[in-house]
């Protein structure tokens, strides 16, 4: 995936700037819609302008807009003859710690099926297998939040997906096909009955879902698929599925052409994936991919789009999906993939490696350590990383990955839960040393999703403010924001928990806001002389504020200022006339609890390192 190092903008809105966007931006599902009445062609929410104009990477669940024409459990078996992850014998004795984890396959009742031995013997006979019934198509019903509205919902519409039966009343599918899901519905193969579904838990990063239906009719004679281990290079794979086309179950055919840390578009990071050559079209999110003994090896789920390729999909491997169950079921909930929160730079350069005293073709070097990271209370810059957990980390940020291959660094943080500590080997000062650290999910400036579904937004005499997100990015376009604001959205750290770049988003015209109607999209720095640290601070301030004006300040140091009294008489009218029913989201409406006290982070410079490994511009840098 080297080639998704571009930029994604709006075709109706496009800037006439190629702007590195952040991962989520760019990287976020792209859904391809279903046009019944313009047969063959797909409407693609945005494309690349760093590449070919029709380069993109897309989810592939199948959309469809009403009225606009457009339309301690383990689950995973382990690698058996291959070794731990494939290493060989005396580095999964040393390393083993790295890949506990993965763990093996309990065959708890209800969450496994045993395949019938005779299934592997008729590999070819797909139509008449058992375990193609375990397939169901998935509708689903999606109410978008307007983000530019922040108050209101944006207009309804479905998509069709697929769905896999995994047993105990569950079934698996994307969370792209779930998102912002306000009713989903499962359909068996040669059933003419809906159920409904509920979804359990979403895995943004991982771009799974977790269902159950409760309805005892929808399991009778279920038989849950199985899962299998890692396939190899050139193994075949079968993709199993509802896409457009048709209304009952495809099966397409390819094989495994490679496996390596994928960029995951709709979750906007780095995990392990299996890249095949079967066809994958929109409907087919969240369909099984089965070997040729019939078992599940992972979950299909985006495609590559390129003038300059052909065929390329890719597949969630059981690994990932075990590490989603398995955090599942120790948290009740899903908590996410853990990062070590670090920019590190390869040392291929011998004379590099000399200067830092690494006596061996070895290790990472540590450029930044992100403020919110565990790691920032035992790494510096400057130390190089040896070993994670025992594994050695090569001078390429690999390491060794089955019996002849190598693989990215983070894939070993990856295979870790949040909350594990993880020893690093390190060299600083010429010192070898070893130190452990707590993972923990990344902490980022402007999110990529909204948890809750809904944007939080505070409304003053008309002014509009909300945190800035990238699905407001997205929605509002890139030329409407300003270069400052997009250069804070893509390269920017948080400099402590719960820090949030809030925006004047736009100004409800009143008589108590002459002047500032034509302000939008920018940053509030301050408010009556005190830093903003996130939109419940703002609402704090504001609420507890006995000034006679309510000043605020802006990027440029541009000021707003408001008399309190006449803006809390004006509030309501304002209200009113747009017909807005609160002048605060609901979460704006507990308590706030100040959590950073220290001045001198407010007025610390926002970091200024890339967010993501697609945007630093060449091979040598790389974040884990």
């Amino acid at each position: 995936m080297a080639a998704v190092n571009a930029v994604f903008a709006s075709p109706s809105c496009s800037s006439p700037l190629s702007f590195p966007r952040s991962s989520s931006s760019y990287r976020r599902s792209i859904f391809a819609s279903h046009r019944p009445h313009r047969s063959g062609r797909q409407s693609l929410s945005k494309d690349h302008s760093n590449r070919r104009k029709n380069d993109v990477v897309e989810g592939v669940s199948q959309k469809r807009f009403p009225g606009r024409g457009k339309d301690d459990r383990t689950y995973l078996p382990s690698d058996g003859s291959r070794g731990d992850a494939g290493l060989s014998q005396s580095q999964s004795q040393s390393q083993s710690t790295a890949f506990k984890s993965i763990g093996t396959q309990k065959k708890d009742k209800g969450m496994v099926y045993d395949l019938k031995e005779q299934q592997a013997d008729e590999t070819g006979k797909f139509q008449d297998s058992a375990f193609l019934n375990a397939v169901v198509k998935v509708y689903c019903t999606h109410t978008s939040p307007d983000y530019s509205l922040p108050w209101q919902k944006q207009r309804q519409f479905t998509s069709t997906g697929s769905a896999f039966m995994i047993g105990d009343g569950k079934l698996l599918t994307n969370a792209h096909c779930v998102e912002h899901g306000t009713q989903v519905k499962v359909k068996r193969r040669g059933d003419d009955t809906k159920f409904v579904a509920k979804v359990l838990a979403r895995g943004i990063e991982c771009d799974i879902a977790l269902l159950s239906v409760e309805s005892e009719d929808f399991w009778k004679g279920a038989e849950p698929l199985r899962f299998g281990r890692l396939p190899c290079l050139q193994d075949s794979v079968t993709v199993v599925g509802y896409p457009l086309g048709g209304d009952t179950i495809s099966v397409t055919k390819g094989v495994v052409s490679r496996i390596e840390v994928t960029s995951y578009a709709h979750g906007s990071s780095d995990l392990l994936g299996i890249q095949i050559d079967a066809a994958i079209n929109p409907g087919n999110s969240g369909g099984p991919a089965f070997n040729d003994h019939g078992e599940c090896i992972g979950v299909a789920f985006q495609v590559f789009r390129s003038e300059e390729a052909e065929n390329i999909g890719y597949v969630i491997p059981t690994t990932v999906v075990s590490h989603f169950l398995n955090d599942y079921e120790r948290s009740g909930k899903y908590t996410g993939f853990p990062s070590l929160g670090v920019l590190l730079q390869k040392l291929e350069n011998p004379a590099l490696r000399a200067c830092l005293k690494v006596s061996s073709n070895e290790g990472v070097l540590v450029r930044r350590v992100e403020p919110t990271s565990p790691a920032s209370d035992v790494l510096k810059e400057g130390d190089v990383i040896v070993s994670f957990d025992g594994v050695q980390v090569g001078s390429e940020g690999t390491v060794p990955f089955r019996s002849t291959e190598r693989i990215a660094f983070r894939y070993l943080i990856s295979q870790k839960f949040s909350g594990d500590v993880a020893e690093l080997g390190i060299i600083r000062d010429g010192t070898y040393m070893k130190v452990q650290t707590i993972l923990q999910p990344r902490v980022h400036l402007v999110p990529y999703h909204i948890e809750g579904g809904q944007p939080s937004y505070l409304i003053i005499a008309g002014l509009v403010f909300t945190p800035l997100s990238e699905p407001l990015i997205e929605e509002e376009c890139e030329d409407s924001i300003g270069l400052k604001l997009l250069a804070k959205a893509r390269y920017s750290l948080a400099r402590f928990k719960g820090e949030e770049i809030v925006i004047l988003s736009q100004v409800l015209a009143n008589e108590v806001n002459i002047g500032y109607e034509d302000m939008g999209n920018q940053q509030v720095m301050k408010f009556n002389g005190t830093p903003i640290k996130n939109i419940r601070h703002l609402a704090h301030l504001v609420d507890t504020c006995k000034d006679k004006y309510l000043i605020f300040e802006f990027e440029d140091n541009f000021l707003a200022v408001l008399e309190r009294e006449a803006a809390a008489a004006a509030s309501p009218f304002v209200l009113k006339d747009y017909g807005i029913p609160c002048e605060r989201s609901s979460d704006l409406l507990e308590p706030f609890i100040d959590l950073v006290e220290d001045k001198q982070i407010l007025n610390q410079d926002i970091g200024d390192s890339p967010v993501s490994n697609f945007e630093i511009g060449f091979d040598g840098l790389l974040w884990a």
